[in-house]
C-alpha cells in the first residue's frame, strides 16, 4: 500500500488496516517458525506498510496540534 493510498483514509481506517497488517505478521511469523511461508518477502512488506500507517498518523496527530 503507497503512502498516497494510506493518506486518503480516514483515521478509524487506517487504525484497522493496521490492525489488519499486525495480524497478518503474526501470522507470517508463525509460518516462517513453522517452515511453511513460501514467500519471505512479504514480511518486510507488511512491516514496512505497519510504519507507513504510523508514520501518518503521527503526521496527523502532529497537524491537529
Amino acid at each position: 500500500m503507497k503512502a498516497k493510498d494510506i493518506r486518503a483514509l480516514t483515521t478509524d481506517q487506517m487504525l484497522e488496516k493496521e490492525k489488519q497488517y499486525k495480524e497478518e505478521l503474526f501470522n507470517l511469523r508463525f509460518q516462517q517458525a513453522t517452515g511453511q511461508l513460501e514467500n519471505t518477502a512479504r514480511l518486510s512488506k507488511v512491516r514496512k506498510n505497519i510504519a507507513r500507517i504510523k508514520t501518518i498518523l503521527s503526521e496527523k496527530a502532529l497537524e491537529n496540534n
